[in-house]
């Protein structure tokens, strides 16, 4: 079998469903973790592989705190997002909805303006000094209710930042029903915003048509559970709604027991749009190209297949039309090269 690792490091990408702290290197939250000597956050690279191991949703939660408590200045942030692009551009990832949580920055007492300025000082760099273009999704952090939402509609809408593209709900489902969060949704919706929330990774279908139904989501993050639910896929598939897929995230969270049991091939089968994520990457000791590497196992694919999951990501995105072009002709021209070189 052809070894697509090449192939994939090279491959143009979006990335849709990746979160901003999460996405911290272990270099960058230990070297947070040293300024901040009163956290419990190993100070040692290599240590932070055994800190990152979960034993379930709720201890991922616990511990992706902990090091949202070490982003504590305006410096930090921007720091924190630069590299954080800085890694996206060594994987050729060219455009990425990042999802930010602002409130779980402004009530450790960043000042709300500074953050904003923080991300988009960021995001101007990385797309002069990198060619990676970032956009954000504001989400909110469901542990933390309704205050959370009402504070994080209140800096999406009232503050909005010139990257921002989509409103999220992100956090644990299970006890946390997002029929209660429509009408920070409904706001959001009415300034532009697009519908991202987080639904079906640990609840059931339901969680799904609630986030549908309630918060008029028009992507779905990770949806894990929708293979349970026959009329679910079909109205998925029907009505062209992506999922947001994040394999080893999956498994290290314990959403998924095994990648083999994973079940993205169902999702592709009933003809729904999957797209290929992160989620948080060095807490689950993975990046974008890994996740491709995973998706081309699981679904059988060839260059040609994986072009088309890149192109699944971009056609998802909430990047401009011309944008989406120009990313799309990329993948296609790559791709033509690469097999023309290979004599296919």
């Amino acid at each position: 079998m052809t070894d697509l690792h090449p192939f994939i490091a090279g491959l143009p990408k979006a990335e849709l469903h990746v979160h901003h702290v999460g996405s911290a290197s272990p270099r960058i939250v230990a070297e947070l973790a040293a300024h901040h000597p009163d956290s419990k956050v190993p100070t040692d690279p290599e240590a932070l592989a055994d800190y990152f191991s979960f034993t379930d949703f709720a201890h991922f939660i616990d511990v992706y705190l902990s090091v949202v408590d070490l982003i504590r200045t305006p410096e930090d942030v921007r720091l924190l997002t630069f590299e954080v692009a800085r890694d996206m551009a060594r994987q050729n990832i060219r455009y990425a909805e990042l999802t930010v949580t602002p409130f779980s920055s402004t009530r450790r007492g960043i000042p709300e303006q500074g953050f904003m300025e923080a991300i988009e000082d960021a995001r101007k760099a990385a797309e002069a000094e990198l060619g990676v273009v970032l956009r954000w999704t504001f989400d909110i952090p469901g542990e933390a209710g309704l205050e959370a939402a009402e504070e994080t509609t209140r800096l999406a809408v009232g503050l909005r930042p010139e990257g921002l593209v989509a409103f999220g709900l992100g956090g644990p489902e299970i006890g946390v029903p997002r029929p209660q969060f429509k009408p920070y949704f409904d706001r959001a919706i009415a300034e532009g915003l697009h519908s991202v929330p987080h639904a079906g990774e640990t609840t059931g279908p339901q969680t799904i048509w609630d986030a549908l139904t309630e918060l008029r989501a028009e992507r779905i993050g990770h949806g894990t559970s929708a293979t349970r639910d026959p009329r679910l896929l079909d109205h998925l598939a029907e009505h062209r709604i992506p999922l947001e897929v994040c394999p080893t995230s999956n498994i290290a969270t314990r959403a998924v027991t095994d990648l083999d049991r994973h079940p993205v091939k169902e999702m592709v089968d009933a003809g729904v749009l999957v797209t290929i994520n992160s989620d948080d990457p060095p807490m689950f000791g993975t990046d974008l190209n890994n996740e491709y590497g995973v998706a081309a196992r699981l679904l059988g694919l060839d260059e040609r297949g994986l072009a088309a999951l890149a192109k699944n990501a971009v056609e998802a995105s909430y990047l401009d039309p011309a944008g989406k072009r120009t990313l799309a002709a990329e993948i296609d021209t790559y791709t033509t090269s690469w097999l023309e070189r290979s004599g296919r």
